[in-house]
């Protein structure tokens, strides 16, 4: 039987992209478990440990608060989403959230892009399209079941299908 691979905080932040502080404060206000420790005291993280680490960054990346991720924390890697409509509600929420976010951003981006080729920098950033005339609403897809590409903290056999 192979023995579990251990990881310094060091390795852990390397792999996860978190600084030190940052895994160290996520211990401290309880969003990750409590390190183990070695007999000199040094922190050791495992494999879960440092993927629930990722699972965290990305959650933040989407703009989620901490807060906000603690509830997915609590779900084990191998429950089968059906079980949990709550967090996927939740998760569809702030997709919906995203994508219109994105969507805001790239007007301005196609607005910011207009000034840079066509040099004119008096027209205001509004809802309206570069020619003036009203942009058209994006339309956003319509909820469709729940993917297991689209819940990925959950465990391999989930997302194989099997549940």
């Amino acid at each position: 039987m192979k023995e579990e691979q251990c990881f310094t905080i060091k390795q852990t932040a390397e792999q996860t992209g978190m600084t030190e502080d940052t895994i160290r404060y996520y211990e401290k206000i309880a969003l990750l478990p409590r390190a183990e420790r070695k007999d000199n005291g040094h922190r050791i993280y495992r494999q879960e440990d440092i993927n629930t680490i990722q699972l965290i960054a990305c959650l933040k990346k989407t703009g989620m608060l901490l807060e906000e991720i603690r509830p997915f924390l609590t779900v084990s890697a191998d429950t089968d989403p059906a079980e949990y409509p709550e967090l996927v509600e939740l998760l569809r929420s702030h997709r919906k959230n995203m994508i219109n976010q994105i969507a805001s951003l790239q007007q301005v981006v196609d607005f910011i892009d207009m000034k840079l080729e066509e040099g004119r920098y008096r027209r205001s950033c509004t809802d309206r399209g570069l020619d003036g005339i009203p942009e058209k609403k994006v339309l956003e897809p319509k909820p469709k079941p729940v993917s297991p590409g689209e819940m990925r903290y959950f465990s391999a056999s989930v997302k194989a299908g099997n549940s």
